[in-house]
């Protein structure tokens, strides 16, 4: 008998789960679902899944803490993050964290199946660092990995640029604060003697 994958959706928004649930019980899955990172993870105890979706922003644990402790606790099981609070930050802890996806609300049915499909079909490795780790944040500098090599060398581009234009910024205001200063005092002693000559 062929296997049915198992897809847990952990997902405080009810109707989010009964989506996955209406898009891939009819494709041959079998989905429970968890309306929080603590019920998401006393079930994943007695289940075996094969992939988890968790969304992000939930009352109690989020969901970057529900990946963390279901990639520690099963490191082989793919865990996609889902969320309408998609920002780099968040993007660049989930990819150190070692999740499988990581895809914005709203969910059409082709995106539901297209992600579930794209992590049954990629194995997970164990993470080499400690999960822990992910906790800690990404200094730009140090990780152009976990953003992109584009940014990464813009980035870098820029510091050099600073480095490099830093002592003619500050020549400029060496040479324009005594010009500042002359023309502040002229044009205090110009209204002095105006405020003179019409007081006379």
């Amino acid at each position: 008998m062929k296997h049915r994958a198992q897809v847990l959706v952990i997902d405080d928004d009810a109707v989010v789960g009964r989506s996955f649930d209406r898009v891939l019980s009819g494709k041959g899955y079998d989905v429970r679902t968890a309306l929080s990172g603590e019920e998401g993870l006393k079930d994943i105890e007695s289940h075996n899944y094969d992939v988890v979706f968790t969304d992000i922003k939930m009352p109690g644990m989020d969901g970057l803490e529900v990946a963390e402790r279901i990639r520690a606790r099963c490191p082989w099981t793919p865990v996609v993050v889902i969320t309408g609070y998609g920002n780099e930050e968040n993007e660049t802890r989930a990819h150190v964290l070692g999740v499988s996806g990581f895809v914005r609300k709203p969910l059409t049915p082709e995106i539901i199946e297209g992600v579930t499909l794209k992590a049954l079909e990629n194995p997970v490795a164990p993470a080499e660092a400690p999960v822990e780790a992910a906790n800690e944040a990404v200094p730009e500098a140090a990780a152009p990995e976990a953003m992109g090599y584009g940014k990464a060398v813009r980035i870098v581009a820029r510091n050099i640029g600073l480095f490099i234009a830093a002592p003619f910024i500050a020549l400029a205001y060496i040479i324009a604060m005594p010009a500042v200063g002359f023309w502040m005092f002229a044009k205090l002693g110009i209204e002095a003697w105006r405020n003179r000559r019409a007081s006379s």
